[in-house]
């Protein structure tokens, strides 16, 4: 049995993720930013948390004081959507603060709380995938998310000499609230789907594993 704690888990994928963990029999607690209704009954709320705030995320770390987190799981983060030559810069600033400072905010935060041969994993997107750019286009949501790749790497040098190992991310072509609406939803995987395919990744990392970027089916990614 771990601790777990999932961050950003008022729905989609966080949500699975956290109700797949409580019903494999691990404690698990979800930071939400409103009040965590898809999680199941059992799972503790740390409720009215925005990642993007630094009094609201000491506030998360209040609430957390003198738990050890076996499992951190960094999942907050937003889609966005922008176009050539209609760029909102005050909004890839937000979208940036979100996907990238959010995860850095998050984890510095609760660093004393992760225990030796703890995992950290953070989900980010194959679209921050410098490798894998073969059409442009998107650009907050591109570059936010290769720097949360970025962190994470960062992250593996920062928490590995403490036991701490670390894993980048990528859930898949989700039928979320954030995909909702694009071509082909209805046969997107499913929440639950993804949710077991991290769990499963995050399962075979250990203290030794080197930095990396993985498919919720298992495949590398290139950074």
């Amino acid at each position: 049995m771990s601790n777990v704690l999932i961050i950003g888990a008022d729905r989609g994928i966080a949500a699975a993720m956290a109700n797949e963990y409580q019903q494999r029999g691990d404690l698990v607690t979800g930071v939400c930013l409103r009040d965590g209704e898809e999680l199941n009954n059992n799972i503790e709320v740390i409720a009215d948390i925005d990642v993007t705030d630094d009094a609201s995320v000491s506030q998360m770390v209040s609430a957390l004081e003198g738990i050890s987190i076996d499992i951190l799981v960094h999942v907050a983060g937003v889609g966005a959507f922008d176009r050539w030559g209609n760029f909102d810069f005050d909004a890839m600033l937000s979208h940036y603060n979100l996907n990238a400072l959010g995860p850095l905010r998050t984890i510095s935060a609760l660093a004393n709380n992760l225990v030796e041969g703890g995992k950290v994993g953070i989900v980010t997107s194959r679209m921050g995938s410098i490798g894998d750019n073969g059409s442009g286009g998107m650009y907050s949501y591109r570059m936010s998310k290769a720097a949360a790749n970025m962190l994470g790497v960062n992250l593996h040098h920062q928490l590995q000499p403490s036991g701490i190992a670390v894993m980048l991310l990528h859930p898949g072509t989700v039928a979320t609230e954030m995909t909702r609406g694009a071509k082909g939803w209805d046969g997107f995987t499913k929440p639950s789907e993804s949710a077991r395919g991290l769990i499963a990744q995050l399962d075979n990392l250990g203290p030794d594993s080197p930095p990396e970027f993985r498919h919720a089916d298992g495949t590398l990614l290139p950074w």
